[in-house]
């Protein structure tokens, strides 16, 4: 692979998926893309980049899909998980009364653990959300891990991964070496195929936004630039939850730290979107090609 091959699949990475490869990064995309240069049958990934090149549009898509992490799994870091059940959720059915109807977003779901996990606690809480409207809305780039996602069939090891044994039990049914999430929990999420560098006023104003372990691929300037697009996307009193190694702080005034719950952000809704300090707003641009 010389040098103008890697930067142009930098390029093509950046601009489909917003993911930003670093110039150490060369070994990671070897290990991810010599498989599929030999799927393809061809000798390595300059031959790859020669077939992107001509207009490949399949290739591209399966380059964004091989380069895209998907690590997830149930219950991830739990604190997130614990806030949302024991604060987030109490404090939204006293603020939601009236409406009776919650709407949440998982962002980058890869294989639906983050939205299930979500739809798992709302189900535990019923009895308290008997008559309410529940819609989460799950996204992901990858049209493959939406179809896994929608199955709800998971593996041994996979479930074996943060799903408490209770939670195993009341909502899964073994399926040959598989389980499967019960079809009313399964039910309770939409998937649907959506980029972060798209707009998000298609999707509506939600109450909760889980987008957790995926701005960290991302530029500051993309990264401010989601930050700001979310505030907008979110309800004045909602809640925003990152990952554990992620934080806007540095990078908007959209959203400020909420107080004793690490990972949890509220909007900042006396302050004006801003760019992180440093970046300027041409540093932002437009896309209008869909993936994750």
């Amino acid at each position: 692979m010389t040098p103008l091959d890697y930067e142009y699949l930098q390029k093509v990475l950046k601009d489909r998926s917003g993911l930003l490869l670093s110039a150490d990064k060369k070994y990671l995309l070897e290990s991810r893309l010599l498989p599929l240069a030999r799927k393809i049958g061809v000798a390595g990934i300059s031959e790859v980049v020669q077939k992107m090149k001509a207009g490949s549009e399949p290739l591209i898509h399966d380059v964004v899909e091989a380069m895209t992490t998907n690590e997830t799994f149930f219950f991830r870091d739990k604190t997130p998980f614990d806030h949302f059940k024991d604060s987030v959720v109490p404090e939204l059915i006293k603020a939601r009364a009236g409406r009776r109807s919650l709407r949440i977003w998982c962002a980058a779901s890869s294989t639906g653990q983050e939205p299930y996990s979500l739809a798992m606690i709302l189900k535990e809480k019923a009895a308290e959300l008997t008559g309410w409207r529940i819609e989460i809305v799950a996204t992901d780039l990858s049209p493959e891990v939406l179809e896994k996602s929608k199955a709800g069939l998971y593996s041994q090891f996979e479930v074996q991964r943060g799903l408490p044994i209770q939670l195993l039990v009341k909502y899964f049914k073994q399926d040959g070496p598989m389980w499967q999430l019960n079809a009313d929990v399964r039910s309770m999420v939409q998937f649907r195929k959506f980029n972060l560098l798209q707009d998000f006023a298609p999707l509506g104003k939600f109450d909760v936004i889980f987008c957790r372990n995926v701005l960290i691929y991302f530029d500051q300037a993309t990264k401010s630039d989601i930050f700001n697009r979310l505030m907008k996307a979110q309800e004045p009193d909602g809640y925003l939850f990152l990952g554990a190694a992620e934080t806007v702080v540095g990078l908007t005034d959209s959203y400020k730290v909420c107080p004793k719950r690490r990972g949890v952000y509220l909007p900042n809704t006396g302050a004006s979107p801003s760019l992180a300090p440093g970046i300027g707003a041409s540093a932002l641009k437009p896309a209008s090609l869909v993936g994750r």
